[in-house]
């Protein structure tokens, strides 16, 4: 029964899921009644709201470009590899990745093709073959009797006699008889032939006379792409009009071109391509020259050619590429805040704010290694006066943050960060300004954590840092009260296990907007790991001209075991039945807007 009801009952959710995704499936079919096509009904009904695209800009680099083109020319893209829009580009990533053929062609030249000779007779097996042949001697050494030769005792040879008076005779004292020989034949032909050598750069050879094969097939290809290769050449007069020439076209033509002088004085030569490698200047017809009519003579014109080895390349001067892995940027605004009343019946009061923020940047990339690492350091400093207040501190900074990644895989570094935060000067809890309540180094909190860093794109990163540690640190618990901070009345310091996230991002919803976002997350494994600590700041500039700004600035922090006094309608603290004070976990947030100085070097 049970399992009947639970049939029932997903037989319904699929009858649903069938029936409301029919009504938003892009049919082919447009709605009985309606001339409009089917793109058009679906916007009006909102299932499309966003029919147009932009595509994004794209910046390769040339290994990048490369890279790329090597995957997009892989077989298993195309319909066939024969196609020659893919030939076309194996050829230019071909081109793109090895020296200029010039090189190549020098080396192939001169290279020393008898060194890739393996003899001849190493493409087949060899093996002894014993033979019997005649052999006349005047003596012999070895004694067997020979019952059926009178006369006196005959030495025969070594092997046995099978037929003694067909195979020795005796002629005038000279015994013909048999003798052992061996000789090398052919029993088996090598379908592949190894060099012995260890420099060898031929794997195998199949057949004999192979780098005679390579050299000649080498010398006719370098012969055809000398000659069906051309290469244009333009020449330029003093008015920069010019005359297009190619070389090793094979035409034979010749291009007519004036030749002026800065008094536009003109004389006609014709510019042609009679040979490879070959440029033909030719007067026109009727063409003379003569000297000044004070020397009184004519003289010929004569033009000194230089005869230049064509086969011979001119040497390369090899240039060492440094590779710039460390890039090092700064950023310094300083913003100014002002106000003033007087006489001022509905209230306020006149005030003066600046502060100074100073970024400096170092970002490591080693593509080689597949590490990279981002850092900067960050001072904030701002002051503020108010009516007869005198000049108090309201910002007060000094951070750091460092990240390692490592490439793991697709967009996934392995990553460890470091961030470190404290003040530079003394704060107060104004108006109270007698006790303080920060200075340098107290609290200071460091936090280190080890896992992934995801990369959706270049200005996104996604830090999870599983294996993480928090310390909050005041050393001077005698001037400053730790518990402020979370830090126990007996201590000096609060270590925390736990997990971190950071999210920074990047956006420009316009050229001249941009839009800064950092969100730092923290839970204690051990401590409340519901309570996660909060630290987000956001920076939004709009920028007016090259160095100056209007920018927006908010920073909130929660932290679970940071409390503060609570207070009544009236000010004063709230007491615990203990007589203590009630203290409580809150928001704190800080805004700042105006007018920014920016300098970037």
């Amino acid at each position: 029964m049970m399992m009947k009801r639970r049939f029932n009952l997903l037989f319904s959710i699929a009858i649903s899921v069938f029936y409301f995704t029919s009504g938003y499936s892009q049919q082919t079919i447009p709605e009985r009644g309606s001339d409009k096509p089917l793109i058009d009904s679906l916007i009006q009904r909102g299932v499309i709201r966003d029919t147009g695209r932009i595509a994004p800009g794209i910046i390769l680099s040339r290994e990048q470009a490369l890279i790329f083109l090597r995957e997009k020319i892989e077989p298993h893209y195309w319909y066939s590899e024969d196609h020659p829009l893919r030939i076309a580009l194996s050829q230019l990533v071909y081109e793109a990745s090895f020296p200029p053929f010039d090189t190549a062609k020098k080396y192939l030249i001169e290279y020393p093709y008898d060194s890739l000779s393996i003899p001849w007779d190493k493409f087949y097996i060899w093996e002894p073959l014993r033979l019997k042949v005649p052999s006349l001697v005047d003596e012999v050494k070895d004694t067997i009797a020979l019952e059926d030769i009178e006369g006196p005792e005959i030495v025969a040879d070594s092997l046995v006699v099978v037929n003694l008076p067909e195979r020795i005779e005796k002629r005038d004292d000279l015994i013909v008889g048999l003798k052992d020989t061996t000789v090398l034949v052919i029993v088996d032909t090598l379908k592949v032939v190894r060099s012995p050598g260890g420099e060898f750069p031929i794997r195998y050879y199949t057949q004999p006379w192979q780098a005679d094969s390579i050299r000649i097939a080498v010398s006719i290809l370098l012969d055809h792409v000398e000659a069906r290769d051309s290469s244009i050449i333009y020449f330029t007069g003093i008015r920069n009009d010019s005359v297009s020439v190619w070389l090793n076209s094979r035409t034979g033509s010749a291009m007519r071109y004036w030749l002026k002088n800065e008094l536009n004085d003109s004389v006609t030569v014709w510019i042609g391509n009679p040979a490879r490698n070959t440029i033909g200047l030719y007067l026109e017809h009727g063409v003379s020259f003569r000297r000044p009519v004070m020397q009184g003579n004519w003289a010929g014109p004569s033009v000194n050619v230089q005869s230049l080895e064509k086969r011979k390349l001119q040497e390369v001067t090899k240039i060492a590429i440094k590779h710039q892995y460390w890039k090092y940027r700064t950023e310094t605004a300083f913003t100014l805040n002002q106000a003033a009343m007087s006489n001022w019946v509905k209230g306020g009061e006149s005030n003066i704010s600046t502060s100074l923020d100073i970024t400096g940047y170092a970002d490591y990339d080693n593509k080689v290694l597949k590490l990279s690492s981002n850092n900067f350091g960050r001072i904030k400093y701002g002051l503020i006066a108010s009516g007869d207040k005198g000049i108090r501190k309201n910002l007060d900074l000094f951070e750091t943050n460092s990240k390692l990644n490592h490439k793991a895989f697709g967009k996934f570094d392995f990553s460890s960060i470091l961030l470190f935060k404290t003040q530079m000067t003394k704060g107060y809890n104004y108006p109270n300004d007698s006790v303080p309540v920060s200075k340098f180094m107290n609290p200071a909190i460091l936090t280190l954590g080890f896992g992934l860093d995801y990369k959706p794109d270049k200005n996104t990163s996604i830090n999870i840092s599983p294996f993480s540690y928090k310390g909050t640190f005041v050393p001077d618990t005698a001037r400053i009260d730790q518990t402020k901070y979370g830090i126990p009345a007996d201590r000096r310091s609060k270590n925390e296990p736990g997990a971190s996230v950071m999210v920074s991002n990047k956006i420009n919803p316009s050229r001249n907007i941009a839009v800064t976002s950092r969100l730092q997350l923290f839970t204690n494994y051990i401590n409340n790991p519901q309570n996660i600590d909060v630290d987000w700041e956001v920076i939004m500039t709009a920028r007016l001209n090259w160095f100056t700004e209007v920018r927006l600035n908010t920073h909130l922090i929660f932290d679970d075991d940071t409390k503060t006094v609570v207070l009544d309608n009236d000010k004063n603290p709230v007491l615990r039945p203990d007589g203590t004070q009630k203290k409580t976990a809150r928001i704190q947030f800080k805004e700042l807007l105006g007018f920014s100085f920016v300098f970037r070097f």
